[in-house]
């Protein structure tokens, strides 16, 4: 199965009518694997101060998490192993595997627990396969 594969078919599902904003796959020296068509485009650091959190848990709760320039409000996460933020009515969750990184951003009507089970569950998954 291609990534793009799993951004289309397991990211961007539909879920009780609703579905992600936007969801991406990037390995951990910052290319994109695959990527809906509405995800951000990042900066380089934004994806560099995403893993320096997974090394240093905390490390982005006093400035922010910043995706495509937009500001996420760090809210709890896993310690090493998911990230989650927050801003209005939508927010991110970032789940780190052995190779990448699985993002998932959301808005209304989508609720924070379905990003997470959306974003989560591959991640677990490509966990598993030693992805």
């Amino acid at each position: 199965m291609s990534w793009q594969t799993y951004v289309d078919d397991h990211l961007m599902c539909d879920i009780e009518g609703h579905n992600l904003t936007a969801a991406a796959i990037i390995g951990h020296d910052g290319s994109v694997w695959a990527q809906s068509e509405s995800f951000p485009q990042f900066k380089s650091e934004e994806i560099t101060a995403i893993l320096n959190d997974f090394e240093e848990p905390g490390s982005l709760a006093p400035t922010g998490l910043f995706l495509g320039g937009t500001k996420y409000m760090v809210i709890q996460g896993e310690a090493g192993a998911v990230i989650r933020g927050k801003k209005g009515s939508g927010g991110v969750c970032v789940k780190k595997t052995s190779l990448a990184m699985i993002i998932g951003v959301y808005d209304e009507p989508l609720t924070p627990g379905q990003c997470n089970i959306i974003v989560e569950r591959l991640g677990d998954y490509l966990i598993e396969q030693g992805l």
